[in-house]
């Protein structure tokens, strides 16, 4: 296995950061920068960035020259596989998205993991972005094995303000080599599907939701659903349906063709 700070640092180089752990009063104001610049408002006291860094789990920073543009920030939690890294934020200025910056912080995460000895990662995301179901599908080789409706119930942040939270939790094993995305195969069925106007789509149900499944999703859901409130809730409800069948039967969300945004769903050895 590569050693994973060095795939780390060099995901950081192409991405023109540094990166560096975050454990400071002053690193808490400036972690705060980039969450209201992401979600707006919700203050990380300097106490729980100094908890972090002194349980050894430091959230980290990425840096271009001495500002920072971007962080991520987790913790050890533990289910019945054992002890894993729960990532709970990360978050890039608007200036630095697209560039690569959140997947070298996801790679500086795994990392630090791999040093104390957790081999698995976990998070939620929403599945109608498709800009992060490719990073963490796709790029990082991660699965979503767990989908909730509502999972975080009402949010107040600009981005989720209005809109039902369902999650997909996904499982990252940091054992393996990240990324190299998996070609869906043309024969795959599509369940879900985008018609009509490229840029306000409509769900389209296609073939029954067994596994393997292609789920197609709006490859711009939040600018979707500012422009057409009730289209971007048809979407939702639309998502969860054919996903929550799917997973019924054991299917995971095995990867993102960003292209098409679509997910594949799929049973372990299909």
């Amino acid at each position: 296995m590569t050693d994973g700070w060095a795939l780390a640092t060099r995901a950081a180089a192409a991405a023109g950061v540094a990166l560096r752990p975050l454990a400071s009063a002053e690193d808490a104001a400036e972690i705060a920068r980039v969450i209201e610049a992401t979600w707006g408002e919700q203050p990380v006291g300097p106490e729980i960035v100094r908890a972090l860094a002194d349980s050894g789990t430091a959230p980290y920073g990425a840096f271009a020259g001495d500002r920072l543009v971007g962080f991520v920030l987790g913790w050890i939690g533990v289910d019945d596989e054992g002890f894993h890294v729960h990532s709970h934020m990360l978050a890039t200025l608007p200036a630095h998205r697209h560039a690569g910056v959140g997947y070298a912080l996801k790679l500086a995460q795994r990392a630090q993991a791999l040093d104390r000895g957790v081999h698995l990662a976990r998070w939620t995301y929403d599945p109608l972005v498709a800009r992060n179901a490719h990073l963490n599908l796709a790029k990082l080789g991660a699965v979503a094995d767990r989908f909730q409706r509502s999972f975080y119930g009402e949010m107040a942040d600009e981005i989720n303000r209005g809109d039902r939270s369902d999650r997909f939790t996904v499982r990252w094993d940091l054992r393996r080599e990240p990324g190299g995305p998996i070609a869906i195969p043309p024969t795959v069925p599509t369940a879900l599907a985008r018609t009509g106007d490229p840029d306000r789509p409509e769900p389209s149900a296609r073939a029954e939701p067994h596994p393997p499944i292609v789920v197609e999703i709006p490859p711009a859901y939040h600018e979707l659903r500012a422009a057409d409130p009730a289209l971007g809730r048809a979407w939702r409800d639309a998502v969860a349906e054919v996903v929550e069948a799917a997973m019924a039967e054991g299917a995971r969300a095995v990867t993102f063709d960003r292209a098409r945004a679509a997910y594949l769903l799929a049973v372990e050895g299909d």
